[in-house]
């Protein structure tokens, strides 16, 4: 061993025998976490102990009866030849990311549009991720790709270890179909790159010490020249430590080339800058306005009210103005939507000429239109299918000439019983070509859904959905399973899923979706209800929900189990250690748990607007109330809980899952843990883990609640 192998081991060994210090909170509550030795992700005490509760837990569910059926009836829905490809417009070809069961890392390929309109299209493969990551001895997760307009032939593709978000960069030929030989390549980190021109493009990384926020994001945009090291790029723009993050918009835009700038302020907030000659101009905007630029339009979405000159609009508007007025200091508007309250704008794609909105009515879609070709705008409905979900896909590129496309959209509509359907409209048009249609993966014959809705602790009506299996009645013995979110205004909406559908509702489970406060489901102020200080209001409208589940003779405590992930996985857990007598089954996936310290673990610092932060006392006030990590007692009669993590989920970090589990373990309580070593945050890298996975959750939900 060499001396200087043996100092690190020495001091390894001593900073092992260091107490861990206590953070802000810590010392503000007086306690200290006995269990932060297992928010060392790779640490080999932590790693032995994941890997002993994984051999636990799969012991016990992979010996059930239903988990090996549960398992292939998964794995066939995820690897079905009649999936829809999602597809993403590069100039003439549509890309694909397809995985299947032989190709279970991908196939990024691609087809015309001639070509996918077939029932069998013939895609042309441009990168096989297994083959690259056999050749290269690394399990690669496709990232993404940024192509650089108008010919698409240079791409920076993100390749990640095992799902993670930090990844590395590469430039690809896709003419070639190879890596460019002396290219831009980023080692791994959490990369941003954006292209300035053949031969430049912008690049957010970790370039060392002070380059990172408190978040771990990119404080740092460079201007990095081809053919020259990365050491040399040249510092463009620059955030604050305190940031969540930087990033940079190039628009290529004939007659409107634009260079944006952004400072994250938080997870809502932002300062945008505009890039002027040499000259940098910063927006007038409010913090948390939502700017789009549409060539000479500009597209705003205001998150909290807006008073500007003599007029208001209401938070979830949708505004257009344009922009060179805008610049100029005119404040003229033409209103494209107002929210109501029951109505909020789910999202919008643009065309050449038009503004196609997503429109959520009390949580079911609704199509609408605006033709910005004249000299007025104008509005129409259009007729699409109602009542499920709707959600669009541009194909316009602005940087491209006018084309066939530069009027057409996507449209996809799905229900909890419908399977999707991909159309092709037209802008002006009710006319749609269905693309593409999946083939049923589970009989819903006698099956139904419906929306019902319940009265929160303070008097809030809270919707939700029932989906009921065939024969099932309110006679409160019905295994049901209650989903929620219930953050970041993300919403949850009625979808087409043949795994729940095989594995729940066709063995006779109910499932149960809830469209709680913190949501985006009516818009901004719906999630600005819960978030810091009101963030109690989510788990009392869940709580609400299951409640409600009861006086309908819907279920009962005995056959009610719960499920989220990520924020969701924080929902559940603040629900069950709150009210644990409402529930049997608990599934909290890649969860925030620990309240405390969340902010400085990976990603954490970059939800503070959303949480609190705890270091002030104040907000350590609130949080410290519902956070699970500080509220789950020895004594109380919790039901058997199944915590899922990822060991690569570097954006929740696993040591909320890890210390949620052995603290429970070590008060006395029975739980079940499962950490996949790949997969990132969403759990998995390819269909046969997710399978794994999913059949583990499930024959988990049947033991804990079946009849």
């Amino acid at each position: 061993m060499k001396k200087s192998t043996l100092l690190a081991a020495a001091l390894a060994l001593f900073a092992a025998l260091i107490p861990p210090q206590p953070s802000m909170a810590q010392t503000l509550t007086g306690t200290i976490d006995i269990f932060q030795w297992l928010e060392e992700v790779q640490g080999e005490r932590a790693l032995s102990w994941v890997r002993e509760r994984n051999a636990i837990s799969l012991k016990a569910l992979q010996s059930k009866a239903d988990y090996a059926p549960l398992r292939g009836e998964l794995l066939a829905v995820l690897n079905s030849r009649d999936r829809i490809p999602q597809v993403s417009r590069f100039g003439p070809w549509l890309y694909n990311l397809w995985q299947d069961e032989q190709h279970q890392r991908g196939l990024w390929r691609r087809a015309s549009l001639d070509e996918y309109r077939k029932p069998t299209p013939l895609w042309q493969t441009v990168l096989d991720l297994d083959a690259l990551g056999a050749a290269e001895s690394e399990n690669w997760v496709f990232g993404g790709a940024t192509c650089l307009a108008p010919d698409f032939q240079r791409c920076m593709l993100s390749l990640s270890r095992g799902g993670a978000d930090a990844h590395v960069v590469r430039e690809f030929d896709t003419r070639t179909l190879k890596f460019v030989a002396g290219g831009f390549q980023l080692p791994e980190a959490k990369n941003e790159v954006t292209w300035i021109d053949a031969d430049h493009i912008f690049v957010a990384s970790d370039f060392g010490p002070g380059s990172l926020t408190d978040s771990g994001y990119p404080r740092l945009i460079k201007r990095w020249q081809r053919g020259t090291p990365l050491a040399q790029a040249t510092t463009v723009f620059e955030g604050e430590t305190r940031d969540v993050a930087v990033s940079v918009q190039v628009d290529h835009t004939p007659g409107f080339e634009r260079t944006l700038f952004s400072r994250a302020l938080d997870f809502y907030n932002q300062t945008l800058t505009l890039l002027q000659g040499d000259a940098l101009l910063k927006l007038d905007l409010p913090s948390d306005m939502r700017p789009r630029f549409w060539g000479a339009r500009l597209l705003l979405q205001p998150r909290s009210d807006w008073q500007v000159a003599d007029q208001r609009f209401a938070a979830g508007s949708l505004l257009l103005a344009d922009a060179a007025s805008y610049l100029g200091g005119v404040r003229r508007f033409h209103v494209l939507f107002s929210p109501t309250a029951t109505r909020s704008l789910a999202g919008y794609t643009l065309t050449r000429e038009h503004v196609i909105l997503n429109i959520s009515d009390q949580v079911a879609s609704r199509l609408e239109e605006w033709d910005l070709s004249g000299a007025t705008p104008r509005h129409r409905k259009v007729a699409a299918p109602f009542p499920g979900t709707l959600s669009l896909g541009g194909l316009f590129d602005s940087e491209l000439p006018k084309d066939d496309l530069a009027d057409r959209y996507l449209v996809n509509y799905a229900d909890f019983l419908t399977p999707d359907t991909l159309y092709l409209a037209q802008a002006g048009s009710d006319a749609r070509e269905a693309l593409k249609s999946r083939e049923p993966q589970f009989r819903a014959d006698g099956m139904r859904a419906e929306q019902l809705f319940a009265t929160s602790r303070d008097g809030t009506r809270v919707p939700y959905f029932v989906v009921w299996p065939a024969g099932a009645r309110p006679d409160g013995q019905n295994p049901t399973l209650l989903y929620g979110y219930g953050g970041f205004e993300v919403s949850m909406r009625p979808w087409y899923s043949g795994g729940f559908g095989r594995a729940w509702y066709a063995r006779g489970g109910v499932l149960v979706l809830a469209n709680i406060r913190g949501g985006g489901e009516f818009g901004p102020t719906w999630h600005q209800a819960a978030v810091k200080a009101g963030k109690q209001r989510s788990y009392d409208d869940f709580i609400a929900v299951a409640e409600d589940l009861m006086v309908r003779n819907i279920t009962t405590p005995r056959h009610l189990g719960i499920m989220g992930g990520s924020n969701g996985g924080l929902l559940v857990g603040a629900s069950f250690v709150q009210r644990p007598e409402l529930f049997n089954a608990v599934v909290c996936q890649v969860p925030l748990l620990d309240m405390r310290r969340y902010h400085g673990l990976l990603a954490g610092a970059s939800w503070m607007a959303e949480y609190g932060n705890p270091d002030q006392p104040d907000e350590w006030e609130f949080m410290s109330k519902y956070s699970p990590y500080e509220n789950v007692k020895a004594g109380a009669n919790y039901p058997l809980v199944l915590f899922t993590t990822s060991t690569r989920d570097d954006r929740v970090h696993p040591g909320h899952a890890r210390k949620m589990a052995a603290k429970m373990l070590a008060q006395g309580h029975d739980v079940l843990y499962y950490e996949n070593i790949e997969g990132g945050h969403g759990g998995a890298a390819d269909n046969a883990q997710r399978a794994t996975l999913q059949a583990v959750e499930f024959s988990y939900l049947w033991q804990q609640l079946g009849r």
